[in-house]
């Protein structure tokens, strides 16, 4: 991702820096204008907007030595945080505008309302699996994009995502308990992400789904949200709120 945002980084837009973890290759190297560096502080030194797409913890430290810069906002990509590192994140949004989201693609987004829409039109009686693929090196499951899109299913049908979530298929599991909502996750490869929702009934299917074909997509509306934060006041901001969707 840091690749890509430096790649679509256009019109608009002077990278300040980038960092890597301590030991990484390239660090102290000219990138074309910038430096990379193994400190969130040097690199945000001269920025208005910190984008992050690492771990949870190094984005955590992120937050903290931006505090010790001029940084405006900040735009969070980072999947796997628990529910704690959410909340700091949020302290964080006290001080700075801060977009903070699990995927940053504009048709990802859609999906997301389209699947809420369908989830509260369909009853009980219509299954719902989220199937999701990403490449080898990905550490989390369900994605958390799948996340979100289960989020949302819960949500159309008036439920909270844990109510209704039920284990991964595998062994003897018995029936499966009406109005469920379960994940399949595959990984594999170097597949940016797939992503589909299934509605099935005993008659028939409606899938909606979404293909990343190219990781430009996220880095794109990352930028997307960067423009639309350094205009903001202090708060926790999703891509929702900046397509106003």
């Amino acid at each position: 991702m840091g690749q890509a945002l430096a790649r679509c980084a256009g019109d608009g837009f002077v990278i300040a820096g980038g960092s890597e973890r301590a030991g990484a290759a390239g660090i102290g190297a000219d990138q074309g204008g910038w430096t990379l560096s193994d400190s969130a502080q040097q690199a945000a030194a001269s920025a208005d907007v910190w984008i992050d797409f690492t771990t949870p913890d190094a984005t955590l430290e992120a937050l903290e030595l931006l505090k010790l810069t001029k940084i405006k906002a900040a735009v969070i990509g980072t999947t796997g945080l628990s529910l704690a590192q959410e909340q700091q994140v949020a302290e964080h949004a006290k001080r700075i505008a801060i977009v903070r989201d699990r995927n940053f693609s504009l048709g990802v987004n859609l999906m997301i309302g389209l699947v809420e829409q369908a989830a509260a039109r369909l009853g009980a009686d219509w299954d719902i699996e989220i199937t999701e693929g990403h490449h080898r090196r990905k550490v989390d499951a369900p994605s958390g994009t799948a996340l979100m899109i289960g989020e949302a299913a819960a949500r159309g049908r008036g439920a909270k995502l844990s109510d209704i979530r039920v284990p991964p298929h595998d062994g003897m599991t018995g029936p499966r308990k009406e109005g469920s909502l379960a994940f399949s996750v595959i990984r594999g490869g170097g597949i940016i992400g797939d992503h589909e929702t299934a509605f099935i009934s005993d008659e028939e299917t409606l899938s909606i789904s979404h293909r990343a074909l190219d990781r430009a997509i996220f880095a794109k509306g990352a930028l997307t949200a960067a423009k639309w934060a350094v205009e903001q006041k202090p708060g926790l901001y999703t891509m929702r709120d900046v397509l106003a969707l």
